[in-house]
């Protein structure tokens, strides 16, 4: 399989080809956190196209969307990475900057329409699953009260 990537991608430079391979769903930290939600007997949609902003993980009566951001496509310690950045700074810099603004506008919508909104860094849950998870929990918990 490996043979056939490398030909289809043969004319496009490495680094094209290893930014076309970077996946924005069933990433790692977000299959660890779905096992270990699921491991706890918490039932969530992936993925969910309906709800705005097409959240990770999605519980749909308690009205909860989780999203696990990756820190450098959402501007984690932004002002470092801006110094990082060597090539195509300008495209980087844009990039980074209107997905920022974009989760801090996906985040006050769905708010207003009464989610709550959890966001998690890919090394939060890399680092801490337990506590990631305790959040959601806590969350799920409160929401069934309400």
């Amino acid at each position: 399989m490996g043979k056939r990537r490398t030909k289809k991608y043969k004319d496009m430079s490495s680094r094209s080809y290893n930014m076309a391979m970077i996946k924005s769903k069933n990433t790692k930290p977000e299959i660890l956190l779905r096992k270990e939600l699921w491991r706890r007997g918490l039932r969530y949609r992936k993925n969910c196209k309906q709800i705005y902003g097409k959240p990770d993980l999605v519980f749909l009566r308690k009205q909860i969307a989780i999203f696990i951001d990756g820190e450098f496509w959402h501007g984690y310690n932004f002002e470092e990475i801006k110094n990082r950045l060597k090539s195509n700074k300008q495209f980087w810099l844009e990039k980074i900057e209107r997905n920022m603004e974009r989760d801090f506008e996906i985040t006050q919508f769905l708010v207003e329409q009464g989610w709550a909104v959890l966001r998690f860094w890919d090394f939060e849950i890399k680092n801490d699953l337990s506590r990631c998870a305790d959040k959601i929990e806590h969350t799920v918990k409160i929401r069934e009260i309400a």
